[in-house]
């Protein structure tokens, strides 16, 4: 392992002339300030990895700039249809996740979605005494991956051809698993390879929705311990999980997106949107920089239809739907219909209003039942001080056995999220189904 020595505790960025090019050492120390800037730096051990690990050189794609902008992700392999396959995830999203990780000297830690560079990260902050192991299912990764770790300095990394739906052979269980892609389950052995206490931090999709969580291994169950928002490539090989893109305008211009086969039908959603549009607004309004991610985890995890719609530049300048679109707006389906969460700028001021638009028959009606649930949110979570709480049980975990709250059933597991409504943490309503 190999110290690069340029940390500092003062990481304002260096003085640099016009006409001379910042060198790696000063980009990673810029890149480092951004990422207190940006909260997603807490401790010193993580900050020291960050300075220590070239991450240029698990960058060779784009240039030293550009591998240290601290809110970039690199893609490193693509598909034939153009769509990510690998990358190397934006410094920001790393370091956060590092921090879920509470990682310490000489914790085992396994790493699912290899690359290089968060590998070495691990390396350096869990010391000689460790020992960091990733697994990735395609192939090109994996042989680049060891080439890049040795040219680093961290050629004790030991990297994995395989699905990481199977356990790592020959190896004892982790203190630490680290899941650097979209997964939509955890399967079995994850479980298994994980110490009891151990912490996996995986980006857990729900619902369209993507979360970084960290679960804790406690008597049979993982616990959340945090969780923030975050993108990721989805997982491929036996964990891979398809989702249905219900296009509703020509040309794949506007559709909605949704956890798993289709359930309604297409043509109907579209003769909706050629219809008129029917505007609710809430009166809850958010500040100009203030984050409202909560909220769109909370309309993902109401009763009812719930898919994301999406559109491409041209459908939101001819106004078929709102800019919102372009991120993928919370949105409430039925056979007929859709509404969707939008906003609006407050007159005279920096804030903007909740609202919803909706298309179809039964627009009014689904319009509302979102209004009112941003309302709730409102009301009763969000100036609460206690966030969503997310706990993973395995699929055969009997109804009675669950807490209350809104339940998401898969192959290996039931992934229960409680939002707490008094001062014991626990949310009491009845548990209800995704």
């Amino acid at each position: 392992m190999r110290k690069r020595g340029i940390f500092v505790t003062d990481t304002s960025p260096l003085t640099q002339s016009d006409t001379e090019p910042a060198g790696p050492d000063e980009l990673r120390l810029r890149m480092i300030d951004q990422l207190r800037t940006l909260s997603a730096l807490r401790g010193a051990p993580v900050a020291e990895a960050f300075a220590a690990v070239p991450r240029h050189v698990f960058a060779p794609e784009v240039t030293p700039e550009q591998a240290y902008a601290a809110n970039k992700s690199v893609v490193t392999k693509r598909g034939p249809d153009g769509a990510a396959l690998s990358s190397v995830s934006a410094p920001a999203i790393q370091a956060a996740m590092l921090e879920q990780a509470d990682l310490r000297p000489g914790m085992r830690v396994l790493e699912i979605g290899s690359g290089g560079y968060n590998a070495a990260l691990l390396a350096e902050i869990v010391g000689p005494a460790g020992h960091v192991v990733s697994v990735d299912i395609d192939g090109d990764v994996v042989e680049r991956a060891p080439r890049l770790l040795a040219e680093a300095g961290y050629p004790a990394v030991r990297v994995v051809h395989g699905d990481a739906e199977h356990p790592i052979p020959d190896e004892e269980p982790f203190d630490r698993i680290i899941v650097t892609v979209g997964a939509w389950d955890l399967p079995p052995a994850w479980w298994e390879q994980l110490v009891e206490g151990g912490r996996i931090v995986v980006p857990l999709l729900m619902r369209g929705t993507t979360r970084t969580v960290a679960l804790d291994k406690v008597e049979g169950r993982l616990v959340d311990r945090d969780h923030q928002r975050a993108g990721f490539v989805a997982m491929q090989g036996l964990g891979a999980h398809e989702e249905t893109f219900l296009s509703i305008a020509d040309g794949e211009q506007v559709g909605l997106r949704i956890d798993g086969p289709a359930d309604t039908d297409a043509a109907l959603l579209a003769d909706a949107l050629r219809g008129p549009r029917t505007e609710a607004w809430s009166g809850v309004e958010v500040g100009g920089t203030e984050p409202f991610d909560d909220l769109d985890l909370f309309l993902a995890t109401r009763p009812g239809r719930f898919g994301l719609l999406q559109a491409l530049q041209p459908a939101v300048e001819a106004k078929l739907v709102s800019g919102w679109a372009r991120w993928g707006a919370p949105t409430r389906y039925s056979d007929t219909g859709f509404a969707y969460r939008v906003t609006r700028r407050v007159p005279d001021t920096d804030r903007a209003e909740f609202g919803v638009f909706a298309h179809g028959p039964d627009a009014a009606a689904l319009a509302d039942q979102v209004v009112a649930d941003i309302r709730t949110w409102d009301r009763e979570h969000r100036h609460s001080g206690h966030r969503a709480h997310i706990t993973v049980y395995p699929a055969a975990t009997p109804d009675e056995a669950l807490p209350a709250g809104f339940v998401m059933d898969r192959r290996h597991t039931r992934v229960i999220v409680t939002w707490p409504t008094g001062p014991d943490h626990a949310d009491h309503t009845a548990a209800t189904r995704g």
